[in-house]
């Protein structure tokens, strides 16, 4: 596998079919901690190389943000798809689908990270 642009092949590890994605998702995780209301959980970059994606899947009481650093793809958020490329921040509700995949010819790099949600954020939200 080719290293990806701007970003040290050393830092990253290999997740095959993350979240049931196709192919090898490339990431490293910066920062991780205990889920409390209003902290960061965790900060991730990753990088899907063309053909590679992250599979649909649904988180719990958190709000994931995708932001994309470089390359483009197709974002699927709670039942739609979106074109997304660089510069483009995807918002991933609490308890919302999503899932992304790399349809281009190079590289998709993005930054990825999660705010635990308080049930006081939650009021009116339906987890089914």
């Amino acid at each position: 596998m080719n290293a990806p642009h701007n970003l040290h092949r050393d830092l990253l590890s290999e997740k095959p079919h993350d979240h049931g994605g196709e192919g090898t998702v490339l990431a490293h995780r910066f920062h991780s901690a205990p889920s409390t209301s209003g902290s960061v959980t965790h900060i991730d970059v990753a990088v899907l190389p063309p053909g590679v994606s992250i599979g649909r899947h649904r988180h719990g009481n958190d709000r994931e943000t995708y932001v994309v650093l470089r390359g483009s793809g197709v974002m699927r958020i709670d039942g739609n798809d979106l074109r997304v490329g660089r510069g483009d921040v995807l918002v991933n509700h609490p308890f919302g689908e999503h899932g992304l995949a790399n349809d281009g010819t190079e590289d998709l790099e993005i930054l990825v990270f999660e705010v635990a949600v308080g049930e006081e954020h939650m009021e009116g939200h339906d987890e089914s």
